[in-house]
């Protein structure tokens, strides 16, 4: 099973970049995406269900901004839209399909660097997600989180950590919140327990100042995050650069189940 994540920045703007083609070739069982950018009304027929796939959608109520979407060959059983909190909801910022006892999740969380006001968002955000994420872990379902979480984890998850310990997605708060998704909660950073120590290849976003891509002065804030029964079964993971969608690049990784 190959599930892929991308922050496509616009699924317009992406599919004009050649996402969809690019897709069509990958043999992808999921695809997650992030910032659509878009109402239903704005998406042609090949966005809304690409060849092969059923699609199904969380989108914003501001026109333009953020949403979240789900690819999948298999129809779910279940689809959930939102978190049941009207102002997150609002953003269109959750996803999920349920396949059996699998669930995937399609997420995108705020991005606090505009302004001391949407950081608040952010936290509060992360506030509310938290004990949704016990929920999901205590399901006993085999569940697989897929997104842009706007948060650096570690050192090695972005070039420049050092100038970045107090800018919003790699703020100590946040990186704390991770951990204890992590360590306490007992979910599982895919990614990392594939390559545990890689750098560069890891990174999943660039900024658009200062040459950060031809550098590759990158973070890695994309993440599949899983039960650890699914992530036990990830096979391999990589991220993809050959092309460009997006500020973001997908993330792609095989699971043997």
């Amino acid at each position: 099973m190959r599930i892929i994540s991308a922050n496509l920045n616009g699924i317009r703007s992406a599919t004009s970049k050649g996402f969809f083609d690019w897709l069509s070739s990958q043999q992808a069982d999921i695809v997650c995406v992030q910032e659509l950018k878009a109402q239903a009304a704005d998406l042609r027929p090949d966005m809304l269900a690409p060849p092969g796939f059923h699609g199904h959608f969380h989108y914003a109520e501001k026109k333009g901004y953020s949403g979240v979407g789900i690819y999948s060959r298999q129809i779910p059983d279940k689809v959930i839209e939102g978190l049941g909190i009207a102002d997150i909801d609002a953003e269109g910022r959750y996803l999920q399909a349920d396949f059996g006892n699998l669930s995937i999740i399609s997420l995108y969380l705020p991005s606090g660097s505009s302004s001391e006001e949407r950081q608040q968002v952010k936290f509060y955000f992360l506030e509310c997600f938290f004990p949704h994420l016990r929920e999901l872990k205590a399901s006993g379902r085999e569940i697989v989180l897929c997104g842009d979480w706007n948060i650096a984890h570690k050192e090695i998850d972005l070039k420049n950590w050092k100038s970045n310990q107090k800018n919003s997605g790699f703020l100590p708060e946040e990186r704390a919140w991770l951990t204890h998704v992590f360590d306490q909660v007992g979910w599982v950073d895919v990614y990392r327990r594939l390559h545990p120590d890689a750098t560069g290849d890891a990174y999943t976003w660039w900024s658009n100042r200062g040459q950060a891509w031809a550098k590759n002065v990158g973070w890695r804030i994309d993440y599949q995050i899983a039960t650890p029964g699914i992530a036990a079964q990830a096979a391999s993971a990589s991220v993809y650069k050959a092309e460009r969608f997006s500020d973001h690049a997908p993330l792609v990784i095989d699971y043997t189940t």
